[in-house]
């Protein structure tokens, strides 16, 4: 059993949980999110990307971007699990409440009132 340990590497560069980090793709608004945590504490945007794509864990992907003021952009790229998403109980990230409004495709993500949750 030593040996097996002592050939163990530990590296610390990983892999991201997703493809890619890419800027936001106009294709299929339809199936977008925008969403915030509410809080007033500043989110650690790495770290949330990382725990909502390994959550959720998509079967066609997701693209996860920072949109500023506070304002995350989740696009999913098949319908099952933008709805699983929505249908689902409410979501949190260290212990605040996510905040997520569907897309429209003439919207603006910036102007999208996220100020309470729908149940």
């Amino acid at each position: 059993m030593e040996d097996d340990l002592a050939n163990l590497n530990l590296v610390d560069e990983e892999e991201e949980a997703f493809q890619e980090e890419a800027a936001v793709v106009d294709q299929n608004m339809n199936l977008s999110l925008v969403g915030c945590c509410l809080t007033d504490s500043v989110v650690h945007f790495p770290s949330l990307r990382n725990t909502m794509a390994d959550l959720w864990h998509p079967i066609q992907g997701i693209c996860i971007s920072d949109l500023g003021e506070r304002r995350v952009f989740f696009q999913f790229f098949h319908e099952v699990d933008i709805q699983r998403v929505l249908g689902g109980t409410s979501w949190f990230f260290n212990n605040h409440l996510l905040l997520l409004q569907r897309l429209q495709p003439s919207e603006n993500p910036l102007s999208i009132q996220l100020n309470s949750p729908e149940f």
